[in-house]
């Protein structure tokens, strides 16, 4: 199985590297992020008198990894319907499982190189060590990149069902989810209506914990203890959400579709 991983895994990395517009853009965008908010975050420093707002550079480079890992998947194979591959892929003597964690490994590749170059960035220009979270950045950053998977088995499964009419889906749900999970601001500035919906997302319990640890030194365990009990659940959905559209897709003929659009 793992011949078969790490040949997917190569395939995906041959094309950055003969890309380099899409080997930009692992970085481009998160750095365009970090600056807009960083220098945002100098200028509220300056005429505020609140250390909070130091959240915002730590929301937006844990919000890049949870990203990150969704477009992982999603864009690997949104490429593959694009390039008229998405049959071959199917019948190729792969599973779907070992698809699905080829893409994912992608996703981890993204997102610690784009964790790393940002982190570095922000302790230069803005004096934000991301490592002050000590311990708790690796659970953060594990649950992050598990439910980017999650998002992403879901939004692949509509786009593989709806055609390329859905692949807006590709950018757009992760933003949908982003005001609900909290990322620059607490949970507790959302509606009361709207923070039952935040609950419900892994992603809320690590950026309120991200939060918690920077302003106190410890770490809330019960924060990370909701988050991993989600992440499973949210894994559980995802898997089998597009373990039921694959089967929908395949035995209506929708994937024939797709390599001819």
């Amino acid at each position: 199985m793992w011949t078969r991983v790490s040949g997917m895994v190569l395939r995906y990395l041959y094309l950055y590297r003969r890309s380099l517009a899409r080997a930009g853009e692992v970085f481009f965008w998160p750095i365009m992020d970090l600056m807009v908010w960083g220098f945002l975050t100098v200028y509220l420093q300056r005429h505020v008198v609140a250390d909070a707002v130091l959240f915002l550079i730590g929301g937006m480079i844990f919000w890049d990894v949870l990203y990150r890992s969704q477009q992982a998947i999603t864009l690997s194979l949104s490429e593959e319907i694009w390039i008229k591959n998405v049959i071959n892929i199917f019948i190729a003597p792969i599973s779907m499982f070992e698809l699905l964690l080829s893409v994912c490994l992608m996703g981890v590749i993204k997102a610690g190189l784009a964790t790393l170059v940002l982190g570095t960035m922000a302790a230069l220009f803005y004096t934000f060590n991301i490592f002050t979270l000590g311990l708790a950045l690796v659970p953060f950053l594990g649950i992050l990149l598990l439910f980017g998977w999650a998002v992403g088995m879901i939004t692949m499964a509509l786009i593989l069902r709806f055609g390329k009419a859905a692949e807006a889906l590709v950018w757009g749900i992760p933003f949908l989810l982003q005001p609900l999970s909290a990322v620059f601001y607490p949970v507790d500035v959302l509606p009361a209506g709207f923070r039952h919906f935040a609950g419900a997302f892994p992603s809320t319990y690590v950026f309120e914990g991200m939060r918690h640890v920077l302003q106190t030194g410890n770490v809330d365990v019960s924060m990370m203890v909701k988050a991993l009990v989600l992440n499973g659940v949210w894994l559980v959905i995802g898997s089998a959400f597009f373990g039921w559209m694959l089967g929908q897709v395949r035995e209506k003929g929708f994937l024939s579709r797709l390599g001819m659009e």
